[in-house]
């Protein structure tokens, strides 16, 4: 490492020599090459080449929403780069200066928190990842004490524990499922802790060092027209406030604390009119207290709408059988599905799915008066949230569990009679099993939802509730 290091200045030192005759007749910025070759810009370039190429080579692979935000990654990390360079020629700027010097930096942090916004996508933690990630670069911002803002070291720290909660549920969820998702969830990790926080303890543990001669970065002036508008309110702080590094005192009270300081510089009844007997409700003759017969028609003739969301009946990501909001369909059908396949049934009414074949898992959820046909189920069937719903095993089916449902009716086959059926906070549960004789009908037990509870030998005993004539 040390040796490359030094092979890489003893070039750069010769380009420097090459380059120093006739420099300033050609306009060469001597400066900005000297600068680029300084050890701590090189050592980000090891950064960029180990850590960040890694991380790439793992996104290409997947390809898609993962890509495109690890491009906005790579990007940020290049505009830093440029960023340092910059530093090394530059005074140190004032508070609003500053906010100007980091803007392009600030701009793609806002690019992959935009890239988490909106419809939920399926690749979520990753994004949000990588967006949370990024805000580990604000250590760059870092002027001193009073700034607001942790040492850089504790920085990176700090924001990459942000970042490792959906890290964390990338690596879960593809632990078992795809290498690719776990190489690109590792990279990650692995260039912020170790990678950035190593070249921050090393390079700049106390922050960026800015030039003493260099030149003088300054805020755009605002522009001020008499006649113009009100300006729209500001927008959303950026990562790199300055609110942070100003005292509280030397700020004038902003929000409720200038409400309330408002408040108890007046007297308790200021302002406050005397109320006479014409003004009382009691009095007033268009108050009577009752409602009449119009009002109370236009109240109860004002419907109540529900949201329901769009219809889906669709296989995602192979793995995931998705029926949701289906009404009044009788003919659902999954015909073609596998044992490692979950088929997940949300909001429907009035409908029946028939699922012909072997799966892992069927859960139904939110649904009401709907009729669940299958074969065989590898782990269990989940019945949650539903009302007036019938559930039917075909062949078999280890564990049946029902959760918070009204009315539940089970048909179970001679195969699945052996399954082990979990209820709580339920009611109206039946189970419907064949009868001896092949032409005999079924038989209907109802599952208890009443129970006693004995203390006997220093235990509670719990037993269902009898009926007479049960």
């Amino acid at each position: 490492m040390e040796e490359k290091l030094l092979q890489r200045l003893e070039s750069a030192v010769a380009r420097l020599e090459s380059l120093s005759v006739g420099s300033q007749s050609r306009g060469i910025d001597l400066d900005a090459i000297a600068a680029s070759s300084d050890p701590s810009i090189l050592a980000f370039d090891d950064l960029l080449t180990e850590y960040v190429g890694r991380l790439s080579s793992a996104a290409a692979k997947i390809g898609g929403q993962v890509q495109e935000v690890t491009n906005v990654l790579n990007e940020a990390f290049s505009v830093q780069k440029d960023l340092l360079i910059k530093i090394k020629q530059t005074k140190k700027p004032d508070v609003p200066g500053l906010g100007e010097f980091l803007k392009p930096l600030n701009e793609k942090l806002m690019k992959a928190i935009s890239m988490t916004e909106g419809r939920r996508s399926d690749f979520f933690n990753h994004l949000k990842s990588v967006a949370e990630s990024l805000t580990a670069l604000a250590w760059i911002a870092y002027v001193g004490k009073d700034c607001g803002m942790s040492m850089p070291i504790a920085h990176v720290e700090e924001s990459w524990q942000a970042a490792e909660f959906y890290n964390n549920k990338v690596l879960v969820e593809y632990r078992n499922k795809d290498a690719n998702h776990v190489e690109w969830a590792r990279a990650l990790k692995e260039l912020y802790i170790p990678g950035l926080r190593d070249y921050v303890k090393s390079q700049y543990p106390l922050g960026p060092v800015w030039s003493a001669t260099g030149a003088a970065v300054s805020a755009p002036p605002k522009a001020s027209k008499p006649s113009a508008p009100a300006p729209p309110p500001p927008p959303p702080a950026s990562l790199f406030t300055s609110e942070s590094s100003q005292p509280s005192s030397s700020r004038p009270k902003e929000g409720m604390a200038a409400v309330f300081q408002e408040i108890g510089s007046k007297p308790v009844t200021a302002g406050l009119r005397k109320v006479t007997d014409d003004m009382k409700t009691k009095n007033r003759a268009d108050r009577a207290g009752f409602v009449s017969a119009g009002e109370e028609e236009v109240r109860s003739t004002v419907p109540s709408v529900s949201k329901v969301g769009p219809p889906k009946f669709e296989l995602q990501m192979g793995r995931k059988w998705v029926v949701e909001n289906q009404i009044g369909k009788k003919d659902l059908s999954i015909d073609k599905c596998d044992s490692k396949q979950t088929v997940y049934i949300f909001g429907c009414k009035d409908s029946v799915l028939q699922i012909k074949g072997k799966v892992n898992n069927i859960t139904v959820d939110k649904c009401t008066k709907m009729g669940v046909v299958f074969t065989d189920v590898v782990a269990a069937c989940e019945i949650v949230n539903c009302n007036s719903v019938e559930v039917q095993c075909q062949g078999t089916a280890p564990t049946i569990s029902v959760d918070n449902s009204s009315g539940c009716q089970l048909y179970l086959s001679k195969d699945s009679l052996e399954a082990s059926i979990t209820t709580a906070k339920s009611s109206e549960i039946n189970v419907l099993v064949p009868a001896s004789g092949p032409d005999d009908d079924l038989v209907e037990h109802a599952l208890p939802q009443q129970y006693i509870h004995s203390y006997k030998d220093g235990q509670f005993v719990t037993t269902p509730v009898s009926h007479s004539g049960g």
